[in-house]
């Protein structure tokens, strides 16, 4: 029947998520997307209108569950816990995988700038509520523990930690590596 999708869209954006994960924004090309969703490139485009359209709907997807992730991690009854708890997520989502898969918001960040300033928009958004989460968490915490910088400070430190590690991650350094510079961040905003 016209106009009614003869896909799963939700399945399709998962898939999709996961050739941009493998191959990164500008790497792909709608043909890889149409062989990994199993979904034909007329239906993709007739569904989407091309690769930075797919890309923003499974970004938001990815953004969504990652968010939920994080808010899971920092529940904890301390900062230094809930830091903690939220790097080894974060170092989690990254290292997975075999091969690991690193981090999309960071590679779309590096590749995406000059070619999609939608999805340099979209990545931006997820680090600034990602900053906000972090910041909200910390703040709600009466644990008698404080910080030599302000909290909103400590929260934009803390994700910019994560992008560095990331990068990290790309270059070989172990899991185990980039959880001692987490705590080491952790250390120096709220002690031991």
């Amino acid at each position: 029947m016209a106009g009614v999708r003869q896909f799963d869209e939700r399945e399709a954006l998962s898939r999709a998520l996961d050739v941009f994960t493998d191959r990164g924004f500008r790497a792909t090309s709608m043909l890889d997307l149409a062989t990994g969703t199993g979904v034909q490139r007329g239906s993709l485009y007739n569904a989407y209108g091309g690769k930075e359209e797919i890309f923003l709907r499974a970004f938001g997807e990815y953004t969504a569950d990652f968010l939920a992730g994080a808010s899971a991690a920092l529940d904890r009854p301390t900062k230094r816990a809930a830091l903690l708890s939220f790097f080894d997520y974060c170092i989690e989502t990254f290292t997975a995988g075999t091969p690991a898969h690193g981090c999309l918001s960071t590679r779309t960040a590096i590749e995406a700038a000059t070619e999609s300033p939608r999805a340099e928009s979209a990545v931006r958004a997820l680090l600034d509520e990602l900053e906000t989460l972090v910041y909200a968490k910390l703040s709600t915490l009466d644990d008698g523990v404080e910080s030599p910088v302000d909290l909103h400070g400590a929260a934009r430190l803390v994700v910019s930690t994560t992008r560095g590690l990331a990068v990290m991650e790309r270059v070989r350094y172990e899991p185990d590596e980039l959880r001692e510079i987490a705590e080491t961040l952790v250390t120096s905003l709220f002690g031991r």
